[in-house]
């Protein structure tokens, strides 16, 4: 998940896109008032920040590299459609599903993401600054609530399933919501919260269902 709102997907509104270290072009300026363009993304993930683990910037800026076989659209040329974008875009599903949250927090490639789809995985975590210790740190504490949420459920079903009067006085109902709400598309950090769960026995049931999200 890239939570908040702060991001031009063809950084349009920047008036420049950097290619590589060296090559930047005036970008895509006939995109500037075009809602679909907008996407979503956490302040520090757009904007350049410091690694404080690695020392080192990270964050999208102006950045937006394409694949090596891509076209490269112009105001001569608008082929931005046909463009093979390096960076994830954030909703599309396709995307999403090339990364994974791994056991220690950090944002890794998915089992499905080979060929040049490990590549743009990589260079999206740099770019996005994905692997942020802050990030990684708001991840593992949403795992945690997971995992305790869960673990508490699990001793309640043992010790009260043999006792059916102690049983329908136990907050079942209340222990379940909370789990699943930490899945919903709307909560912060979901992956992880989902990630996690998938880890644990029986746990990928308590993942929000489609039918349980609502706008």
């Amino acid at each position: 998940m890239i939570p908040a709102l702060d991001f031009c997907y063809h950084c349009s509104t920047k008036l420049e896109a950097r290619r590589s270290g060296d090559a930047t072009d005036p970008g895509y300026e006939w995109l500037a008032f075009s809602w679909e363009n907008f996407r979503l993304s956490a302040q520090r993930s757009n904007r350049v920040s410091k690694n404080e683990a690695r020392d080192e910037n990270e964050g999208k800026g102006n950045w937006f590299p394409l694949l090596e076989t891509s076209p490269k659209a112009c105001w001569e040329n608008r082929c931005e459609a046909t463009e093979q974008p390096v960076l994830l875009d954030p909703v599309r599903k396709a995307d999403v599903r090339l990364i994974e949250v791994q056991d220690d927090g950090r944002i890794g490639p998915s089992l499905i993401c080979i060929g040049s789809a490990w590549f743009r995985v990589e260079r999206s975590i740099e770019l996005y600054g994905l692997n942020l210790p802050r990030l990684k740190a708001a991840r593992l504490r949403v795992m945690r609530e997971v995992n305790d949420l869960y673990s508490v459920l699990s001793q309640i079903l043992e010790a009260a399933a043999p006792a059916v009067a102690v049983a329908d006085g136990m907050p079942i109902d209340k222990l379940v919501e909370s789990i699943t709400e930490k899945t919903l598309p709307s909560s912060a950090y979901s992956k992880a919260a989902r990630a996690q769960l998938m880890r644990l026995p029986g746990g990928a049931a308590f993942c929000a269902k489609p039918e349980e999200v609502t706008n």
